[in-house]
């Protein structure tokens, strides 16, 4: 028998006109197999927790979709105290820009996806039925071509003990050119490091290299 999934979600976003653009996006993706709810909405993190708080469990959103830069309580700050207190509740990060070094911040703090606001909508459905199925959404490797990442996830992949540790490095602020200083290497080695392991791990970016580490238990934050 045929049964329709329902995917409750939190929207936590400082401005009104994106949150009620993005409630009726979200309205307009469910069909024959998936129903998407908006189970709250709200301005900060501060008015995020408080919301969770008041519902009762059976009403707790699966997936929360929240701001980056917000005032009061940012989406940083909330994540940690979400990841915390709700760890069933998956948090996504939404994002004006892309940079590495707030989004690994993030990530670190508990969201299993980050998400830039201009994405296309169609993405952003196969991303959060990805997250409800899966628990977690990588967009480098969702972009490599699918032939050749079945073919790599059949492959055992090693990593060596330096790899690991620039992996560790390439979780924090530092820059390329600090670890290689760090781990007492040249920049070239560094970038040898990470062109490989861009190719082991079916990714094209440091922050798509930091989530699937930590996706993989590479990585223990």
């Amino acid at each position: 028998m045929h049964s329709t999934k329902n995917i409750k979600i939190g929207l936590i976003d400082d401005h009104q006109l994106f949150l009620r653009s993005c409630q009726l996006m979200l309205r307009s993706f469910s069909g024959e197999d998936y129903i998407f709810n908006v189970a709250f909405e709200a301005l900060n993190g501060a008015l995020g927790i408080e919301k969770l708080q008041s519902l009762s469990p059976d009403d707790l959103p699966d997936i929360i979709l929240i701001d980056v830069n917000m005032p009061v309580m940012n989406g940083i700050e909330a994540t940690k105290v979400i990841s915390r207190d709700y760890p069933s509740i998956k948090i996504c990060a939404l994002s004006m820009n892309d940079n590495d070094a707030v989004i690994i911040d993030i990530i670190k703090a508990g969201a299993c996806a980050y998400f830039l606001k201009e994405m296309h909508p169609d993405e952003l459905e196969q991303a959060i039925k990805e997250i409800y199925e899966k628990g977690f959404y990588n967009a480098d490797a969702s972009n490599i071509n699918f032939r050749r990442l079945l073919q790599r996830e059949k492959e055992s992949v090693h990593i060596s003990d330096k790899e690991k540790q620039f992996l560790r490095h390439s979780c924090s602020d530092l820059t390329y050119k600090e670890i290689a200083a760090l781990m007492s290497l040249s920049e070239r080695t560094i970038e040898a490091y990470r062109e490989t392991l861009f190719k082991k791990l079916n990714v094209s970016s440091r922050v798509g290299l930091a989530m699937e580490s930590i996706r993989r238990g590479l990585v223990n934050l």
